[in-house]
């Protein structure tokens, strides 16, 4: 039989593993709580300093983030200037063109001409 001691806790203490064990005894508890802290603590020392990021490490990587944004900006304000539709102005000049064509056309025949509106 396993020799047993007695550990004096604040009541704070007790009350917060009382909550937190679950379906585990008191003594269990608190040896899976050491055996995970001080295992982990010794077997993950180096891994823990590779979890997180570094201040240097996150301004690199916002630094790159605002390079890609930037990058993507460009592509698309220069596929746009590229490949967008013809300008304004020269949709005006078609427009004028083709109205002033209307203008220039004789009167006459116009009596034998019909506008027919279709139904659907």
């Amino acid at each position: 039989m396993p020799e047993k001691r007695m550990i004096i806790v604040p009541a704070e203490l007790a009350r917060q593993l009382d909550e937190n064990r679950g379906e585990m005894s008191q003594a269990e508890f608190i040896g899976f709580l050491l055996n995970h802290q001080l295992g982990e603590n010794n077997k993950t020392s180096e891994k823990t300093s590779q979890e997180y990021a570094t201040v240097e490490e996150l301004r690199s990587f916002e630094h790159d983030i605002k390079k890609l944004m930037k990058s993507f900006l460009d592509f698309f304000v220069t596929y746009g200037l590229e490949l967008g539709k013809p300008s304004f102005s020269q949709e005006l000049e078609e427009l004028t063109n083709k109205l002033q064509g209307l203008e220039k056309e004789p009167d006459e025949g116009n009596e034998n001409k019909r506008a027919t509106i279709k139904w659907k």
